[in-house]
């Protein structure tokens, strides 16, 4: 259930979290010879789930390696997938569009950052468990979060002085 929650805030989309979730898996069963049980082993199937779920954005944009967080614009810059029919089971939120809004935000924000986020408040990871599957230092995790919530904060009041010009 934590891979699959892992990747549905990734991917925004059931039938593609399902379908990592299954690759992450098979990745597991394929290389466990090779866990050398320096980390958790939860921490090990992390990096591979984040791995996968940064693998099949970059398949499914077809762009360069630091444009893939954008999996949900098409190439003329429209929403190809309609966040606002989205409805990820962690987040309780009383107003669908409000859901629709967060998650187009976490999705404009740069890789490292949005696994950052996301390990930390959707998979409630420490910040030295993130950092091990991120493969960096506790500060620089600290400092991801922190930019993270910072760039969150100004993608949604910019969503909110749009919505309130309508």
């Amino acid at each position: 259930m934590l891979v699959y929650n892992l990747t549905l805030s990734y991917l925004n989309n059931i039938e593609d979290a399902e379908e990592v979730t299954q690759d992450v898996f098979i990745a597991v069963f394929q290389s466990i010879n090779q866990f050398n049980e320096k980390s958790l082993f939860k921490t090990w199937i992390y990096r591979i789930a984040v791995n996968k779920c940064l693998d099949f954005l970059r398949a499914k944009t077809r762009k360069k390696r630091w444009t893939n967080i954008i999996a949900i614009l098409g190439d003329n810059g429209t929403l190809t997938h309609n966040p606002a029919d989205f409805a990820h089971p962690g987040v309780l939120l009383e107003n669908q569009e409000n859901a629709a809004y967060l998650f187009k935000a976490i999705n404009q924000l740069p890789e490292s950052q949005k696994t950052a986020f996301l390990l930390s408040h959707t998979e409630s990871l420490s910040n030295k468990d993130i950092a091990e599957v991120m493969n960096k230092t506790v500060s620089a995790v600290e400092s991801l979060i922190q930019r993270a919530k910072q760039n969150l904060q100004k993608t949604l009041a910019n969503f909110y002085t749009e919505y309130r010009q309508k």
